[in-house]
């Protein structure tokens, strides 16, 4: 799925701090373009060869930049996000977490209104395999292919890919959309990017509990997809009630519950698998059986 994320993409960082420039070191020995930073007060300046910029709006206009990645801190995160879409830039990646749901609420407003794509926060962000990276996750078990990956967890992220990996199965593009209650770009979202991509020939969607988003991610498959899907839900045995590590990841009223997500996805025809150590089988059977 190159049409959001590949070798041609150039990238601006916002945050600047010791995460910021660690990522943005192992992003740029994957190869991806990493032609710019922004540290307000610093412009002017560099950083290892990346020249930093005051603005984003300034980076667009001497870098040509169209995708940005974001390890702001929580409480001015959400500004980031908003002065990037204000710059006109397409793919935006927040990685941040903790960003309070109120100022998510702000974003959400402001980028329906803007010509671009969030995705996360709370996220390990965006890989597509042998072009770029931008993000956190480990670039070196990831490997070209035609299997998409979508996922609420970022640490399933990764274990899903390294099991594909090792059966041989490569991957198109895969996105960490985040754990958080509100997101930019969500399961339905992605699908449908991956439905349309002649890259993508199979998807795995790894989603967990809380909140509604992969039942109707299930209504969306049934309805539109014209590729095989698998899945895995993560939290069966969360107790009712508990906060398990995502923001979103809480079964409230009964609802949100690992086993009425199954119940939807196999009732829409996807392989689930019943253990995070069967992800890649289970995608290769759904594949097999396509």
């Amino acid at each position: 799925m190159s049409i959001l994320l590949s070798a041609k993409s150039r990238v601006v960082t916002q945050g600047l701090g010791g995460t910021g420039k660690f990522h943005l070191k192992g992003c740029r020995e994957y190869g991806t373009q990493m032609v710019a930073a922004v540290r307000p007060g610093k412009g002017g300046s560099e950083w290892e060869g990346v020249p930093i910029y005051d603005t984003v709006a300034d980076a667009v206009e001497k870098q040509g930049v169209d995708v940005s990645v974001i390890y702001v801190p929580p409480p001015g995160a959400a500004d980031a996000i908003m002065e990037a879409a204000d710059a006109g830039i397409p793919l935006i990646v927040c990685i941040t977490e903790g960003i309070p749901a109120a100022d998510m609420v702000e974003v959400k407003r402001f980028l329906d209104s803007s010509g671009s794509r969030l995705i996360g926060p709370n996220c390990p962000g965006i890989i597509t395999p042998g072009q770029a990276k931008v993000g956190i996750m480990p670039g070196y078990i990831h490997q070209p292919g035609t299997v998409g990956v979508i996922s609420r967890s970022g640490t399933l992220t990764y274990e899903a890919v390294h099991q594909l990996t090792q059966l041989g199965v490569g991957q198109s593009t895969c996105i960490g959309i985040g754990g958080d209650p509100i997101i930019g770009t969500g399961f339905v979202d992605a699908l449908a990017l991956y439905n349309e991509d002649p890259g993508t020939e199979a998807v795995i969607m790894i989603g967990e509990i809380g909140g509604n988003a992969e039942q109707e991610a299930a209504a969306w498959i049934k309805e539109n997809m014209n590729k095989p899907v698998a899945a895995f839900i993560a939290g069966k045995t969360a107790p009712p009630g508990k906060r398990m590590g995502h923001a979103g990841a809480i079964i409230s009223g009964g609802k949100g519950t690992a086993e009425e997500k199954i119940e939807a996805l196999e009732g829409a025809g996807i392989k689930v698998a019943p253990s995070p150590a069967e992800l890649g089988v289970t995608l290769v059977a759904a594949m097999k059986a396509a």
